[in-house]
């Protein structure tokens, strides 16, 4: 019976999602004790006199966009690679200043200058993470030292294209995509969240892009044997996380109407790195889940504005967050997760030589 249950859970796809799960449940039950308010919505009426939803779950699941966006790519490379790709936020800071520049060189923010700047955003975006893949596939340089090139010049690439000065663009239409669309409460962001989802659940759904991807991470050699091109999967993997640094990039521009390129996207790389983690996907690569990174980006964000809601001073969170996340990433160890398997082996073995026993008697 208790296989039978464990080959069920395993084919739900739930067993990764438990620590998670479980860390999100225990976040949730702390806020309630601790403050039932905290999950009060309310509706606002903004400066253009459109109702917006507000209250603490909305920032959470406003505010998380970008980290969410972020850890889905951050999951291909990681499941692919074995490693992580540290500059995202740098690609982000390049790729927001091509999209600015490219409206503002353009004039006036219409649909169709909208279009051009996004595709060029992305194109950048690409290219850029094009380059790490290049270094990561082809010349087998280990991905955190080949993605430390740019996150060390990334910024400041940024830095020249906006040349050196901090680019606003007023537009309604910069505003909706920032901020919320007028009549529809919700904020813009959580719809680009699920559309990239969407996009990418496509993906998997249509082509073998998982089983390649899961392939190369857990065997390389073995994958090449069966015709699949780790070199490929590997491009592949960082030019989807192309795409997702420059949609976070474009939602973290619109949202101030502006791009600082030394603050925009900053640090977003090791909150993307803990949110794959958190998930339960192995940094090493091979099998991932990208629910349970989307879960751990909320978990992250949810953690900060509690904290916030708590009163703790925003220098100190770091150090609150630290803690949290270490007995999270802990409890879902390789270590732990065997000692919970033997102890569950021996119960297992105990209940059924009693029930042996007591047949036998």
């Amino acid at each position: 019976m208790d296989k039978q249950k464990k080959r069920f859970w395993e084919r739900m796809g739930i067993g990764q999602l438990i620590i998670p799960l479980t860390a999100l449940a225990l976040l949730l039950l702390f806020n309630l004790i601790r403050d039932p308010g905290f999950f009060e919505i309310v509706v606002n009426i903004n400066n253009s006199g459109n109702p917006v939803l507000g209250g603490n779950l909305i920032s959470v699941i406003n505010s998380a966009s970008e980290l969410a966006i972020i850890a889905m790519g951050m999951t291909l490379v990681t499941a692919a690679t074995g490693g992580q790709d540290i500059s995202v936020g740098a690609v982000g800071a390049i790729s927001a200043s091509v999209f600015i520049k490219t409206l503002i060189g353009m004039g006036e923010v219409t649909g169709w200058t909208l279009i051009v700047a996004v595709l060029a955003c992305i194109a950048t975006a690409i290219a850029f993470m094009m380059f790490n893949g290049t270094l990561v596939s082809v010349f087998k340089i280990q991905p955190m030292i080949a993605t430390l090139i740019l996150y060390s010049c990334g910024r400041s690439i940024a830095y020249w294209i906006t040349g050196s000065a901090t680019p606003q663009v007023n537009s309604p239409i910069i505003t909706a995509i920032g901020m919320t669309i007028p009549g529809i409460p919700v904020p813009t962001p959580v719809f680009m969240v699920i559309l990239v989802g969407l996009i990418l659940a496509l993906i998997f759904r249509v082509t073998n892009t998982t089983l390649y991807t899961q392939s190369v991470g857990i065997n390389q050699g073995a994958a090449r044997l069966n015709g699949i091109h780790p070199t490929a999967v590997k491009m592949l993997s960082f030019g989807l996380l192309g795409l997702c640094v420059a949609v976070a990039s474009i939602i973290a521009t619109c949202r101030m109407s502006q791009v600082s390129h030394k603050t925009l996207l900053v640090d977003i790389e090791m909150d993307a790195i803990l949110a794959v983690a958190i998930g339960g996907n192995s940094l090493g690569g091979g099998k991932f889940r990208m629910s349970g990174s989307v879960l751990g980006a909320y978990i992250i964000t949810m953690l900060t504005v509690t904290l916030l809601a708590m009163g703790i001073n925003s220098v100190n969170i770091k150090a609150y967050k630290a803690v949290v996340i270490i007995v999270i990433v802990a409890a879902g160890s390789p270590v732990i997760k065997n000692r919970i398997a033997a102890l569950r082996n021996r119960r297992s073995v105990s209940e059924h030589s009693a029930v042996k026993g007591g047949a036998a008697s």
